[in-house]
């Protein structure tokens, strides 16, 4: 991200980062937990865990933050800990290994389209969130779309 940003922002002054940084946490003691997603998390008896592009010790702050933290802990990977990040498979499979789960019994819920390809090129099941920022149509690639938490159980079979 810091790379994107330097290339499309090549006039940034030297201390950019520092300021970016601050800004940054800030906003991450604002974050609150995706509405819904505490009543799903209640109702699927799945294995789950977080397989994400953040380091871990951004997840650490965020899944704290939302109070979601000591539901994953132990069961949370990054993209850090693999060679290629998404929308490559890489981070998808070595958490269905680090889990014991083959990657087709696998299912991914995802919001963005990398995402949605790097579950794909792993084999697995996608199941789309466009509550979010991303807007549906961004996420069409998956096999299912949906916009409210509550649903993922009964998409899960649960």
């Amino acid at each position: 991200m810091r790379q994107v940003i330097t290339e499309r922002l090549p006039d940034l002054p030297p201390d950019w980062e520092r300021s970016f940084d601050e800004r940054y946490v800030a906003a991450e003691a604002e974050l609150a937990p995706v509405d819904g997603i505490v009543e799903a998390l209640d109702r699927i008896e799945l294995p789950t865990c977080v397989a994400s592009s953040g380091t871990h010790e951004k997840m650490r702050r965020t899944l704290a933050a939302t109070g979601l933290y000591e539901r994953f802990d132990g069961r949370i990977f990054s993209a850090t800990e693999v060679e290629h990040g998404k929308p490559a498979p890489d981070l998808f499979l070595h958490a269905a290994r680090q889990m014991g789960v083959e990657p087709g019994a696998c299912a991914v819920v995802e919001d963005s389209p990398f995402g949605v390809a790097a579950a794909h090129a792993a084999g697995m099941t996608v199941f789309a969130y466009a509550g979010g920022v991303m807007p549906p149509d961004r996420l069409q690639e998956a096999d299912a779309v949906f916009e409210d938490m509550r649903e993922l159980p009964t998409l899960l079979g649960e």
